[in-house]
């Protein structure tokens, strides 16, 4: 499969607005590049299996530290998603929350926060990357470019599919323990007692939800912020990337990744409140928690989650690029028009203007 998808890569006219603008290679490249060599400088060929796991591994690296480091803001959104009257606001939140458990009780459900979102991590990015290069292998130079919003949109959903199946088991376990007290303070506590009481079945009661709340989060998140990164580099960033210093660029992708998450957070919130309730009460559906909530109260906590989201998701594409520097593997800069497509268009508007 992944001899393929390398194929793919080489041959791949998406690849080409995606790594800008670049002179013919000369016979030495060339030579290099059929034997399957990386470019000088870098660890792994791009759309290689090397390259796609390293990929996989950032994602561990950026979801598991991120989600894990913000367990004390999501564990007192949950609450507030699922006891709006204990839990009137982010500061009230955290004062029950101490009082009532000590600042231990603000780690609770790290455990599975941690090994969930590592998995999912493995899954958006590695799985993001693979399907970008499948999907963009189907289309032409010009049309790739044209429509590439539409190839984040795609490769992002089918990637979190799959992301979301490997959370979902630890999300569910993961918000009992934060929401439901006395019932667990571990994930050793907790999945035997979900197993025995409702059986393997309650890990994905609900992933359906799950997939209604991240899908769009995540396609949002991956197309927002290849947009924004080109919108930067071409009119806030004052000098051409490949001018900007390495940790210059981790900046600008610290910036993207923060506004991308602003609008992950908004645009995927009532799902998420749904899918808290959802795995708080096991008689619940989804139709009877929007009912009983109604329009306002699926938007409860939002806040506190565009600060999370935000800050989260900013960090994972900073640790994801830092990874990508460190591990020096290709970095292809925002998308260029392609110079055939540039020359037709300067063509075109030539003639109309005699």
């Amino acid at each position: 499969m992944f001899s393929s998808l390398l194929e793919t890569a080489r041959n791949s006219p998406f690849r080409g607005p995606l790594t800008g603008a670049q002179c013919e290679a000369a016979p030495s490249q060339a030579m290099a590049a059929s034997s399957a060599v990386p470019p000088s400088g870098d660890s792994c060929e791009f759309g290689s299996s090397k390259y796609f796991a390293l990929c996989g591994l950032g994602g561990i690296l950026s979801c598991g530290i991120t989600h894990t480091a913000v367990v004390p803001l999501d564990l007192v959104k949950c609450r507030l998603q699922v006891d709006p009257d204990k839990y009137k606001n982010v500061v009230n939140g955290f004062k029950v929350s101490v009082r009532e458990e000590g600042m231990r009780g603000l780690a609770k459900g790290w455990a599975p926060t941690f090994i969930g979102y590592s998995l999912q991590g493995l899954c958006k990015f590695g799985l993001y990357e693979v399907f970008k290069v499948g999907y963009s292998g189907m289309l032409d130079e010009e049309a790739a470019y044209s429509y590439r919003t539409f190839v984040y949109l795609a490769a992002s959903a089918s990637a979190e599919f799959f992301a979301d199946i490997a959370l979902s088991p630890l999300e569910a376990a993961k918000v009992r323990i934060q929401t439901m007290p006395g019932f667990a303070t571990t994930l050793r506590e907790a999945w035997p007692k979900m197993v025995q009481n409702e059986g393997f079945g309650t890990f994905y009661k609900g992933l359906v939800p799950l997939w209604g709340r991240q899908i769009p989060y995540t396609m949002m998140k991956f197309a927002c912020f290849e947009k924004t990164l080109e919108i930067l580099y071409k009119y806030v960033v004052p000098k051409p990337r490949e001018q900007c210093t390495k940790g210059e660029q981790l900046v600008v992708t610290f910036a993207a990744g923060y506004i991308a998450g602003v609008f992950c957070a908004i645009v995927s919130h009532p799902a998420d409140t749904v899918v808290s309730k959802l795995n708080q009460d096991k008689t619940a559906t989804v139709g009877s928690i929007v009912g009983k909530l109604g329009w306002a109260g699926v938007w409860k906590g939002l806040g506190p989650r565009i600060i999370m989201i935000g800050t989260l998701t900013a960090l994972q594409w900073f640790i994801y690029d830092a990874v990508k520097v460190y591990l020096r593997m290709p970095r292809p800069p925002p998308a260029e028009m392609p110079e055939s497509m540039r020359k037709r268009l300067e063509a075109e508007e030539a003639a109309k203007s005699k």
